[in-house]
């Protein structure tokens, strides 16, 4: 891209290059564009928290499973499903110590229900487990 320095009549020309001065401005225009701190749209909400889904606490010394004769399931006194059961194994087993789990059948809970805790409790990598509540039943036998 040679300029030419002579006009059509033999003239020398008298316009500026501007060619270097626009390649200097465009890049002091992306220079400005990335100095540019980035802007954040963010609106703050407090938003209500849900407090009558509280679970029961996960105790870091010792929790308690109960299987009941109406086959539910409690934990530390509360009720629970299957899978909430396993959500509450898996918290306490990420507790250091490891808390003890103990697990009280009643005497008269479905053993296929006993069975599925005992499945649970072992999916969930339970190391601590005793069962608590036997010696009531010394006599039955």
């Amino acid at each position: 891209m040679a300029a030419a320095t002579l006009s059509e009549d033999g003239e020398p020309m008298m316009d500026i290059n501007t060619t270097p001065l626009i390649d200097v401005m465009l890049v002091l225009l992306i220079m400005f564009i990335i100095t540019i701190p980035i802007q954040t749209h963010a609106v703050k909400l407090d938003l209500p928290q849900d407090s009558n889904s509280t679970p029961p606490p996960v105790d870091p010394i010792k929790n308690k499973i109960v299987v009941t004769e109406d086959s539910q399931v409690l934990w530390n006194g509360a009720p629970v499903s299957l899978i909430d059961l396993r959500q509450f194994l898996d918290v306490s087993q990420q507790l250091v110590p490891t808390p003890e789990l103990h697990l009280q059948p009643e005497a008269n809970a479905r053993y296929e229900l006993v069975d599925e805790v005992l499945a649970t409790t072992k999916r969930a990598n339970v190391e601590k487990l005793g069962f608590v509540g036997n010696e009531a039943y010394a006599n039955e036998f």
